[in-house]
């Protein structure tokens, strides 16, 4: 069963899975087969889209895509996980997107790749970062991009109110987009005052708060700073933390995360630690015995 933070991502790529491939690779000529999620136990949680796509000069290949509110200095390694348990789970070259929403704090540099040393050993992985305030918006109305509809007040020239009742509009006129009204609002309240938006909007804020978009949002900002919160205890305490005990902290729910966090400053090492995690991330028996 796909979870909240798979199937909302999951839902926004798969209203325009092509160009949504196009924009993140910058290949017009790449085609997007599916867009997977749940049947990938690892990822479901952990990333936000995996698409399987094909490219005539490259075959077929994984986006593997990573949506963030806010840039985070964990981030190179979370990728750099997610990329390896993507190429390992389909044997597919793996293209990782990072989509950075809002900007970070002036202190914090925005990472492309994954680098370490260790005994004379080198780890390196290269990832796409798309930064939104970055991105012109006419672009999304130019090409067009339906997935990127709801973030055109964050996005470069969108935080005006013709923009954002330009993409209103282009919400309400699609069906399928409709929904993604609440989600508009939500980013529209970084950059125009609450009392403009609900004239845009016609409708009390109350529904934003109300919306299962701005919940999961909220829900995925505290997951998040729950696994930083962790990790930083844990590299306090043992040094580096193997990518994989990250991608299965990731896949918890934040109550396990919290039971984790109590013990991670008491445990005695850190493989008596990643014990206690393979125990929470072990697969439940199947219902047929196998």
């Amino acid at each position: 069963m796909s979870k909240p933070a798979d199937r909302g991502s999951k839902k926004l790529i798969s209203l325009a899975p092509n160009a949504w491939a196009q924009w993140v690779t910058q290949r017009p000529d790449v085609v997007a087969r599916v867009v997977a999620g749940s049947e990938f136990t690892w990822l479901s949680r952990a990333s936000d889209a995996v698409i399987l796509a094909h490219a005539p000069d490259v075959d077929d290949f994984v986006i593997v895509n990573e949506v963030q509110l806010r840039y985070t200095q964990p981030m190179p390694r979370r990728i750099a996980a997610y990329a390896a348990l993507a190429e390992e789970h389909y044997n597919l070259p793996v293209y990782p997107v990072l989509i950075n929403i809002l900007p970070p704090a002036a202190t914090v540099t925005v990472a492309d790749r994954y680098e370490r040393s260790f005994l004379g050993m080198q780890a390196r992985r290269d990832y796409r970062v798309i930064n939104l305030w970055e991105v012109d918006v006419a672009v999304v109305f130019a090409q067009p991009i339906p997935p990127l509809l709801p973030f055109v007040p964050v996005l470069q020239g969108g935080g005006s109110e013709a923009m954002v009742r330009r993409a209103l509009h282009e919400l309400r006129a699609d069906a399928q987009l409709r929904d993604l009204e609440s989600l508009l609002a939500f980013f529209a309240s970084f950059v125009l005052k609450s009392e403009l938006i609900q004239q845009i909007m016609r409708w009390d804020m109350i529904v934003l708060e109300e919306s299962p978009w701005y919940q999961e949002i909220i829900r995925r900002g505290e997951h998040r700073e729950r696994v930083r919160t962790l990790l930083q205890i844990l590299e306090q305490r043992f040094g580096v933390v193997p990518p994989l005990v990250v991608a299965q902290l990731a896949s918890l729910d934040i109550s396990t995360l919290d039971d984790l966090a109590r013990m991670a400053i008491t445990t005695a090492s850190l493989e008596e630690f990643m014990q206690a995690v393979a125990q929470h991330t072990a697969p439940e028996p199947s219902d047929n015995g196998e």
